[in-house]
Formats: structure tokens, sequence, C-alpha cells
């Protein structure tokens, strides 16, 4: 590891910015000790007797202790004998073993579904519990939470909704958001996920049904960042539904209008975060599942005045930035050879574009970060939609996707023309990387993988990033059975990895954003910063990158085990603070202010003590009964 560090450092700001977070002996002060540990204070409470066992935010269930009975009232309200939380845990368990297939609507009902339910069940009860056991057992009820249970979840949530959580705003509220604000409870809001529900993953318009995926990443951000769960906020805009299913359904619970559009849309937004940035200044935004059509749009409009960011456009980005270069390093090369990738990517929305974007801003800082650069960058990519190769010769071409337009001469040259198929455009590139964001399940065809074996590579790689599952390009199975034992796969919803036979294993690496977009999130609140810039964003995409060892990526794995996700996100959320403070953006969180955080940031040992003596977890906290 430390020689292919010693052949790249120099080469590129990329590597700079990995050299400078390697410990300094001399720098290294006595670690301080932090007070801003989360979860470990008392808690005040204004209520007692069953009104706390109604309150999942407060609610232990038979594991209060006889003194808390005592202060608060519960005194035969629960059963005698008190229960520690491993013990909860264990009752949770057996339960939801046995729940599993009983919890099942019918034999049409996914077992995940049922899953889910349970889960839910117990968030609506007790929240300490639920995210106790969601940590605990992260690799199997991640995609339970997330992808790609959650598109079901989003696809029936009118069905599934038992307890509001978080905020509907919606067309009917215009004019009285900024008073909507202070009907939600809790004073004090880090994180707020929002989604219009116009585009979830990749099922299309699901109108208000879409807070599923707010929810969701809501869980991540509290399991993985150690976001307090009671300073999160899902919210849904509900601006209409173009879904005429929806529109039909009379159990929908949304507007049954079509969408606003133009002017009116931006005005609902536009007063959405006006209120929410009014009362609480420090809140971070993330963008959820925005249609292509407004994501840039909404993204350019605030990310330069509020602390936001897109997840779908920046967060999909950082992990296939982190994952093309890992591809890279699989190939036994160094990362700065990035940029001599030959890459065709199929897709075009916004997490397409994206990506595309930031990859090549990667390539250009590699080759000297100036116009020259950045312009020649361009030229390693081939963009196909669903009409084919874009060419400059397309017709209503998407301004967005306009840079990446291949010129005509260049694509003759290939062999190819406008509107190409994705067969011919692989056929005649022979790309080192084929990276699907296309949001169309099978696009990865056994035609275009035969096509794949031309590659000049000597180990292609295959990205089929597309959520939820049914929409992966193509399955890890396909990819390995056609193209060989020799290639890189990397999907965006999990697969288990392939037997090869003769003790071989093909992994498949789920490339998934919750483990860039905790730590951004993290990061920020951290650092205090008052936007979230390209320079953070693709810091945290340079220490995931940089996270696995060069044995890991030799044998073809180039993402970490979901199990280290609270590990990955503290080292994320370091690398972000850190940055920030390079780029004179922090201002300092509660009482590190940005002197002392930068006086933290010279050692990297008290950075990754500070971050972690910040994140929450879910213990259960002595409380204290305050009368109002």
């Amino acid at each position: 590891m430390s020689n292919f560090w010693n052949q790249t450092r120099a080469a590129t700001s990329l590597i700079r910015r990995l050299k400078r977070s390697i410990i300094n002996p001399t720098a290294v002060a006595r670690p301080k000790c932090f007070t801003t540990a989360e979860g470990h204070r008392p808690s005040l409470v204004h209520k007692r007797s069953l009104d706390i066992l109604h309150d999942p935010w407060f609610n232990k269930g038979t594991a209060f202790s006889m003194t808390e009975r005592d202060r608060l009232d519960l005194r035969g309200l629960l059963p005698p004998n008190i229960m520690s939380p491993e013990q909860q845990i264990e009752r949770f368990m057996v339960d939801l073993k046995r729940l599993e297939v009983q919890a099942r609507d019918g034999p049409s009902d996914p077992n995940a579904l049922a899953k889910w339910r349970i889960l839910n069940r117990l968030h609506d009860r007790n929240e300490t519990m639920y995210y106790k056991v969601l940590i605990a057992n992260i690799e199997e009820y991640a995609p339970i939470v997330y992808t790609p249970t959650v598109g079901l979840v989003c696809q029936n949530y009118s069905g599934l909704f038992r307890r509001p959580r978080g905020m509907y705003f919606s067309a009917e509220d215009r004019g009285e958001m900024m008073s909507m604000v202070y009907n939600w409870p809790a004073d004090q809001v880090d994180m707020i996920v929002v989604t219009d529900g116009s585009r979830i993953l990749g099922l299309g318009d699901l109108g208000v049904q879409g807070i599923g995926i707010a929810i969701g990443k809501l869980d991540l951000y509290v399991a993985a960042a150690g976001i307090n769960p009671q300073r999160v906020l899902p919210v849904m805009i509900d601006v209409g539904t173009n879904n005429e299913k929806l529109l039909k359904d009379p159990l929908y619970l949304g507007l049954q209008q079509h969408r606003l559009d133009g002017d009116e849309y931006i005005a609902v937004i536009d007063e959405f975060m006006e209120a929410v940035f009014t009362r609480w200044p420090n809140v971070i935004v993330q963008f959820e599942d925005f249609q292509s059509k407004w994501a840039f749009k909404l993204l350019q409009r605030y990310r330069n005045t509020y602390r936001m960011f897109n997840d779908d456009v920046q967060g999909t980005a950082g992990v296939a930035i982190a994952g093309l270069l890992g591809a890279v390093r699989a190939q036994g090369r160094p990362m700065i050879d990035f940029p001599k990738q030959k890459i065709v990517v199929a897709g075009a929305g916004s997490a397409g574009i994206g990506v595309l974007n930031a990859a090549r801003k990667t390539m250009a800082r590699m080759l000297g970060n100036n116009e020259t650069a950045f312009d020649s960058a361009k030229s390693q990519f081939w963009v196909v939609d669903a009409n084919g190769l874009i060419t400059e010769q397309r017709e209503n071409i998407d301004p967005v996707a306009l840079p990446f337009a291949r010129k005509i001469k260049e694509a003759g040259r290939q062999g190819l023309r406008e509107g190409a198929s994705l067969v011919e455009v692989v056929e005649q590139v022979k790309p080192d990387v084929l990276l699907g964001l296309s949001a169309v399940g099978g696009l990865f065809s056994k035609e275009v993988l035969e096509a794949l074996k031309g590659s000049t590579s000597t180990r292609p790689a295959i990205f089929a990033m597309s959520n939820p599952t049914k929409n992966a390009e193509c399955t890890p199975e396909e990819a390995f059975s056609i193209v060989g034992d020799n290639i890189i796969f990397a999907s965006g919803s999990p697969f288990r990895d392939v037997d090869l036979g003769d003790g071989h294993v093909g992994h498949c690496n789920q490339g998934n954003n919750m483990y860039l977009f905790p730590g951004i999130g993290l990061g920020t609140l951290l650092s205090g910063s008052r936007i979230i810039s390209d320079g953070m964003l693709q810091a945290a995409a340079e220490r995931l990158a940089a996270y696995m060892t060069e044995e890991e990526v030799l044998k073809g794995i180039i993402y970490p085990p979901i199990s280290k996700i609270r590990d990955i996100t503290k080292e994320v959320a370091a690398a972000v603070v850190k940055e920030a403070v390079e780029e004179d953006l922090a201002e300092g969180y509660r009482d590190i202010d940005a002197r002392e955080l930068q006086k933290i940031c010279q050692s990297q040992e008290e950075l990754l003590e500070y971050v972690q003596k910040s994140m929450w977890s879910p213990e259960y906290p002595t409380l204290v009964y305050k009368k109002d």
C-alpha cells in the first residue's frame, strides 16, 4: 500500500490531499477529551406515565429502572421484571424470526416487506432499540430500510401508512410554510432529507408515497453517521403527481392533481427552503429523487446560498468515482492512470450526468487542473441514452448532456454515428469501463456483454448501478459468465458473490450511496461549513477510494463491507471536515469554534476522535422529569 502511494503522491492534487491526511508525528498533540459525545447526557422530559410509554423518542419499555419508574409515575404500568437492552433485543429477534412469515399479506408479499413492517412497528414504539437493532445487523437490515426494499415500500406507502413520520408540505400550503415549520416539535434539526416524489429510484413518479425514501435515508444517517434521531426530519413536498394510476386511486394520500411546473413549482420549493432555514439556520438539506428536469436546476439555484446537496447527482457521483478509482487500482495501476480510462456510460439522467461531471473534474485535476485538461478529459466518455449515442448532431439535446456529445468526425473515426446502439458503441470503443445509470433492467444484454469481451483492458469493469434490483443493467452471474472471471463488477443494489469454481469468487461490489452521504452530512455538520463545496465532496470520494487495502482491490474488492459503515463514515466525515477547514469554509460546531477546529485538524488522531465522540449511539439516556 505504501509503495502505491509513494509512486503517485506527487503527481496530482488528489494525492496531495491524501498526503496531507498522513499524520505528522511532530504535530500530534496529546488527544483532548471532547465533551460533545452524543447519547450520554440526561434527557429532560415534560411528560410522565403512559405519555412516556407512548413516546418512541423516550420509551424504554421493560428497560425502565425502578427509580425511573418511580420518578416518571410508571410503577404498575409495566411488568415487574426489568430487562436489559440486550434481553429486549433478544426477545425482539425471536419475534422477528417467528413473525417474518406470519406478517406477510399472502404469497405475493415479499419476505423483505414483512421484515420492514416488523421493524417499522419497533420504530413506532422505541427508537433507541430500533437503531440498536439496525446498527447491530446493518448488513441484513440496510437493504430493508433502504434499497432495494424501500422502493417497494414507496410503491405501497398509502396502504402501509400507520403513524405519521416527518412533515408534508403541499402546493395547497403556499403562503403558510413559514408558520408550518413551527409545528415540528424539535427546536433543533440537523438533517433534512426532502423529496417531491417525482423520480423514486428507478420507479418513476410515486407522488406523496415518495416520503418513504426520505425516511429510509435518515435511518441510515442515524445508524451510519450517528446523527441524533431527535434532530432529523424527513420531508415530502407534494406538488401533485403525473402518475395516472395514483390520480384515480381513491386511497391515495396525496394531492390528486397534475404536478405544478415552471415558476409555480419553483415558488413552492423556494418557500420551503426559506422556511426551514429560517427556523433552523444550521440545518443541512439533502435533496433526494427529484426528476432530472429539476435536480440540476435546484442544485445550482441553492448550493451557494444554503447548506444543501443532491445525493442523486453528487452522492452517486462520489461513490461511482471511488469505484472507478478502485477499478484502476484493481488493474494493478496507479490511480493517476484514471484519465486514460475509456468509459461508456449508459444513461444521461441526473445520476448519469452527475457521474460524468465528477469523473471529468477528477481526470482534469490529474492532468494539470487547467482549461486544456478539463477540455481533453471529456474525450474519454461515450454517452448513450434511450436514443443511442449522443453526438452534436442530436436535435433538442439536453443542455446538461451537451458537453459530452461526441463530435461527428470523432464518432466517424470510431465507426460510429449519431444514435448508434449500445452494442455498437461497446464494439467500437472497446472500453475499460461500462457504466450503467439508465434505470433500465437488463440493458446490458448478452450481446452488450459479449461485445465487452473485446475491451482493450486487462480487467474490464462493469458498473450496473441502477436501483432497485430489478432495474440493474445486468446481474453479476451474467457478467462473470459472459465476459469472464477477470472482471470488476459493481452494482447499486446488493447481490451475492458468484462462485466461479475451484475456490475462486467473483466479488459483487455494491456501490451504495450510503458509503458517502452519511459522512458528507456528518462532516458538514461538524465543520459548520456554510456550503457543501465540490472539494468537500471530492475529499469524501477520495477517502472512500483509499479505504480498501492493496490486497483487497487486487482481489476485485473495490468497496468495503457494509458492516464497517460506522468506521467508513467516521473516516469520510473527517476528510470532509479537514477539507472544509483547508478551504476556509468551516465555522465550527457547538463549543468548537473555527480556530479550535483548525487545531484539531492538525492531528488525524485527534480529528478522528472528535468525529467519533460526536456520533450518537443508541443507548438509553437517563430521563429527568421537568414540569412545563
